[in-house]
């Protein structure tokens, strides 16, 4: 599993929009990579509305948010119009199958979706802050708020 330190690989995956966004696009800015296990399902859409409510507090941060699932890129979109999400990028991790949640060892094989997980990379896309929630538990968005606040 990646861990604090790591260099963070690059992806290559399809926005909500059908557009391709690539990790290294983001150079210069820190990114908290939000993985969640399937969208349509009540805990992960509090966390991805957590992303788009609380932009302009990581935008003073530097730092862009991005939901990450293995639900295709049609229902992605389907569910960003139903949540109202706007400004944040719901990116499908959908063919193959988890492949980028497998590169950083948080498939889970079993149930065939990622943990729920947020990475956060500084500018230089080397991962400073990990923490993986159990399944049904909503992750606290102010404490990766706080954690940002400390390391400005």
């Amino acid at each position: 599993m990646i861990k604090i330190g790591d260099k963070i690989p690059d992806f290559v995956l399809k926005d909500q929009h059908n557009q391709e966004v690539k990790l290294s696009d983001f150079k210069g800015k820190k990114v908290l990579l939000s993985f969640h296990p399937l969208a349509w399902t009540g805990v992960c859409t509090r966390q991805m509305k957590a992303l788009e409510d609380n932009k302009a507090r990581f935008d003073t941060f530097n730092t862009i948010a991005l939901g990450i699932s293995v639900d295709p890129v049609p229902s992605k979109h389907a569910w960003a119009k139903d949540m109202g999400i706007k400004d944040t990028k719901l990116l499908s991790d959908f063919w193959p199958h988890g492949e980028y949640a497998r590169k950083l060892g948080i498939f889970r094989e079993k149930e065939g979706f990622s943990e729920r997980a947020n990475i956060l990379i500084d500018v230089n896309q080397n991962v400073i802050w990990i923490k993986i929630y159990d399944i049904l538990q909503l992750p606290d968005i102010e404490e990766i708020i706080k954690f940002l606040g400390e390391r400005r």
